[in-house]
């Protein structure tokens, strides 16, 4: 049965809860439908319904587990991102191991929290990575940052590799701070449109798909370092 696609208010955050317990989902509903700037579009008990929800409904935010039937959230993550790259993909889940915390990231992922984390912190969490900041659980960020450290190779050159312009590179080191597009924007005294450009443009050097993987990812090449990280 297909989901009808509601007419939502420009200042609302459409929502998509993709785990394959209906109680953590109904759980985690019913404290979403509390805020008034949430919408809750649609629900999937595993990674194929999430990819056919996120294709049909379009939502601003899907939240996904991991481990799923049918289709992983790590291939659910990589599918949706390959055909809509502005969804934004917060990732809840038990695991918290390097190999799934990569493989999702690695897959387009935008954030990496815990189902240990209090319900207050997964609001703030959404309301965070919809202005464009990283969201990551402490303990995963720790892991992320010891990974990209024991993995960095020698800084690239200007004649090899990626090449950054000098605003890219700024853009980038603010990204890594945390800071959303509408702070870029004022630090830099430019429009959200230009920045959101640089970062469409930073992306496709770097190949990858979100702020998180590119913090990763430059990190491991040497673009930025650990006094860049916020």
């Amino acid at each position: 049965m297909n989901e009808t696609i509601p007419t939502i208010e420009s200042n609302k955050t459409t929502i998509i809860l993709a785990d394959d317990h209906p109680v953590v989902r109904k759980a985690l509903r019913n404290d979403l439908e509390k805020e008034a700037d949430f919408v809750v579009l649609a629900e999937a008990g595993d990674g194929e319904e999430a990819v056919r929800l996120a294709s049909q409904l379009t939502p601003d935010v899907v939240i996904m587990d991991i481990g799923m039937p049918k289709l992983n959230g790590i291939e659910a993550t990589r599918q949706i991102k390959a055909s809509y790259p502005d969804i934004i993909i917060l990732v809840l889940t038990v695991y918290d191991d390097i190999e799934h915390v990569l493989g999702i990231l690695e897959s387009g992922a935008d954030g990496y929290l815990t189902k240990n984390i209090l319900v207050e912190d997964i609001i703030k969490s959404i309301r965070s990575v919809v202005a464009g900041e990283i969201v990551l659980s402490p303990l995963v960020f720790k892991q992320v940052l010891k990974y990209a450290l024991r993995h960095r190779t020698k800084p690239l050159r200007l004649d090899t590799g990626v090449k950054l312009t000098p605003r890219e590179l700024e853009i980038l080191k603010l990204i890594a701070k945390g800071i959303s597009n509408k702070e870029i924007a004022i630090e830099l005294n430019i429009s959200s449109r230009t920045v959101k450009s640089h970062m469409v443009d930073i992306f496709r050097k770097l190949d990858v798909s979100s702020r998180t993987e590119a913090v990763i990812t430059s990190l491991r090449i040497g673009l930025i370092n650990i006094d860049d990280i916020g």
